[in-house]
Parts: C-alpha cells; sequence; structure tokens
C-alpha cells in the first residue's frame, strides 16, 4: 500500500507543480485568458495562483506539512473553478462541453484533496515523516541529555 500511496502522492502533486510551473511560464496568454473571463487583476492573479499550485504541489509531493498545502490547492480550485469554468453560461454546446469537462475535473480534484486531508500526519515516506524520526537532545557538558541517568 505505501507504493500505491508514493505513486498516487507523485501524480496528484505532481500535477499541480506542472500546472503552477505552466502558470509562471505563460503568465502573459494565461492573464489574456483571465481577463476575458472577468478576473480582476489579471497578471498577479496568475502569478499568484502559479505559486499557489507550485507550493501546494510541492507539499503533497514532499509530505512537508500536506494539510496546509492541500488546503492551499483547495483554495485555489474553488474560486478559480466557479470563475473560469462557467459551463452554464456557454451558449456554444462544444464550448459548453469543455467548460463543464474542466468544471468537474477540478470538483474531482476538490473531493481527492478533501479526502487525502483525513491522512494522519507526518505521511509515509514524506520529509515530515523523517524530520519526526530524528532523535533530539541537548548536548551539555559534552554529554547528551537523553544519556544521563535518570
Amino acid at each position: 500500500m505505501r507504493a500505491l500511496f508514493l505513486a498516487g502522492r507523485a501524480l496528484f502533486g505532481g500535477f499541480f507543480v506542472y500546472n503552477g510551473i505552466n502558470h509562471l511560464q505563460h503568465t502573459q496568454g494565461m492573464t489574456q485568458y483571465a481577463a476575458s473571463k472577468g478576473v480582476p487583476a489579471a497578471q498577479p492573479a496568475v502569478q499568484t495562483t502559479g505559486l499557489m499550485l507550485l507550493a501546494g504541489g510541492l507539499s503533497v509531493l514532499a509530505g512537508v506539512k500536506p494539510r496546509q498545502g492541500l488546503a492551499m490547492l483547495i483554495s485555489f480550485l474553488v474560486p478559480v473553478t466557479l470563475q473560469m469554468h462557467r459551463f452554464w453560461e456557454e451558449q456554444d454546446p462544444e464550448a459548453r462541453q469543455g467548460q463543464m469537462i474542466n468544471f468537474m475535473k477540478n470538483m474531482a480534484l476538490v473531493g481527492a484533496a478533501l479526502t487525502m486531508m483525513e491522512i494522519r500526519e507526518p505521511w509515509a515516506a514524506s520529509l515530515d515523516a523523517a524530520r519526526a524520526d530524528e532523535e533530539m537532545f541537548v548536548r551539555l557538558g559534552g554529554r547528551d541529555l537523553h544519556a544521563l541517568p535518570a
């Protein structure tokens, strides 16, 4: 099961990392599209959401504060989906279908992120788990305090 969890994490987190990088590399084109959808301050919005996607995706991939990373992804997905993929407003059947597919995909991603928030931390094979396994002690006068007699 651990291998499946790691593979799922890689796919899920990697999807958001890729899209965050895409936002940052193609800011100009995405800014024009966002502006056409009524997004105020479209360029900073595209850049900010790109950073949110990147940070959230890396959080899931590495398992560093994954609940915060998932919350960041959800806080991106819900408003962006409602603003950018208004399939109910589309008159053209093909455009309506395309927007509906993107809307439903994003809602499925929200569902997956909400489900992952239930996983107990630290996640298996994560940086948080590696840090939790480190032994913490204080060195005093050349002796480790955890090694002193009780």
